[in-house]
Parts: C-alpha cells; sequence; structure tokens
C-alpha cells in the first residue's frame, strides 16, 4: 500500500521510499523507512495531503505519497 491510499488517521510504518523521486528535502525531514506516518488532512480536490511523520508535520503532493509505500500498524 501506498501513502496516498492510506485512510485518515490510521497510523502506519514507512517501509520503502523511492528515492529518485521523493526530494532529499523530504526525506531530511523523517519520511525514512520505519518511521510511523499517518494522514491528517487531504485538500478538497485531493491534492496536498496533510501527514505527520513522528512529530514532523507536512504537506506533500498526491504525486509523492504514491512514491511512500507503508504498513498498517
Amino acid at each position: 500500500m501506498t501513502l496516498d491510499q492510506l485512510p485518515k488517521r490510521q497510523p502506519s510504518v514507512i517501509k520503502e521510499i523511492n528515492t529518485e523521486y521523493v526530494p532529499l528535502k523530504l526525506i531530511e525531514m523523517g519520511c525514512i523507512p520505519g518511521n510511523i506516518v499517518e494522514i491528517l488532512q487531504i485538500a478538497p480536490f485531493l491534492d496536498p495531503i496533510y501527514i505527520r511523520v513522528n512529530d514532523t508535520f507536512l504537506s506533500i503532493r498526491r504525486d509523492l505519497a504514491e512514491q511512500i509505500e507503508v504498513e498498517l500498524i
């Protein structure tokens, strides 16, 4: 399952990231395998997605969320 398919408020663990498409800045902010992530809000037209990774709050585009593989806790 990828991050964009995750239901709201469902904690999950990041399993893998496609580093070819995900910017280094996002990885530096904590989007790395093993960290807990959850979707907090989704914008009206489904883009962007507001997420929490550990204790960091980020807003990312849906196409980036498709590059992050997660596993439900």
